[in-house]
C-alpha cells in the first residue's frame, strides 16, 4: 500500500486542482459556453466521479513517466498527454470555451508540476 501512497496523493491534488478551477474560478465560462450551444454543463455527483477516475488515470501517467524522463519532461510530456490534446479534441468538438485558456493553461501546467512533485518526490 505505501508504494501507492504518491499515486494516491498526485490523485488527490489532480482532482483538487480541477475541482477548483472548474467550479470556483473557470464555471462561469463554462455554463455560458454550454448555454450559448443549447446545452447544460454536466455538474452532477456522477460527472465528478468520472473526473476523479480520470484523476487517478492522469495519476498514473505522471507515474509511469517520471522514472523514465527528468521532472522537467515528465511535467511537459504529462501536461500534453492530459491537457493538450484534450483540449485539442473539446475544441474540435466545440465544447470548449477558449477564453478559458489564458488562465487554465498556467493552471494546468501548476496542477502536472505539482502532481510530477509529489510523484518524483515521495519515491
Amino acid at each position: 500500500m505505501k508504494r501507492y501512497l504518491p499515486l494516491l496523493a498526485a490523485a488527490a491534488w489532480i482532482s483538487l486542482s480541477e475541482f477548483v478551477r472548474n467550479e470556483f474560478l473557470l464555471k462561469s465560462f463554462w455554463i455560458d459556453h454550454y448555454r450559448q450551444l443549447g446545452l447544460a454543463f454536466p455538474s452532477e455527483p456522477a460527472n465528478g466521479a468520472v473526473w476523479g477516475l480520470w484523476s487517478l488515470m492522469y495519476a498514473g501517467v505522471i507515474a509511469a513517466l517520471a522514472p523514465k524522463y527528468t521532472l522537467r519532461q515528465t511535467i511537459i510530456l504529462s501536461w500534453f498527454i492530459g491537457f493538450a490534446m484534450m483540449w485539442v479534441v473539446i475544441g474540435n468538438l466545440g465544447v470548449l470555451p477558449f477564453g478559458i485558456l489564458p488562465y487554465a493553461l498556467p493552471l494546468s501546467l501548476l496542477e502536472a508540476a505539482v502532481a510530477a512533485l509529489i510523484i518524483v518526490r515521495w519515491k
